[in-house]
């Protein structure tokens, strides 16, 4: 019978997710990378509960919502929200937020 590692703790999955990203980039945004953290303080816990950040691609933030209705009702919010966001990161890093339906986990630190 071959000697198995010992099992070890488990790693977050925000600390997997920046690893990866910042293989993945040449140079990381790390200020990017904060939105998850930031995410539910800064829009409330009704936005967090039914969207959340899934992607970047250049400054265009692309989230996921829980139904057409979140869909169509965070459209309407989506100046304020970007606004709320780039003052959270203390910088203007998110231009444009896509919203699409789609599954809404936790965040990457959960």
């Amino acid at each position: 019978m071959k000697n198995r590692p010992k099992k070890r703790d488990f790693d977050h999955l925000g600390k997997l997710l920046n690893q990866v990203l910042g293989a993945c980039r040449k140079n990381p945004d790390m200020a990017l990378h904060r939105v998850w953290d930031i995410w539910d303080e800064t829009l409330g816990a009704g936005v967090s509960q039914n969207a959340r950040p899934t992607a970047f691609k250049g400054r265009l933030l692309v989230v996921s919502v829980s139904s057409s209705a979140w869909l169509h009702h965070l459209r309407f919010q989506k100046a304020e929200m970007i606004a709320r966001l780039n003052a959270a990161l203390e910088d203007a890093r998110v231009d444009d937020i896509k919203f699409k339906i789609g599954a809404v986990g936790d965040s990457p630190d959960n």
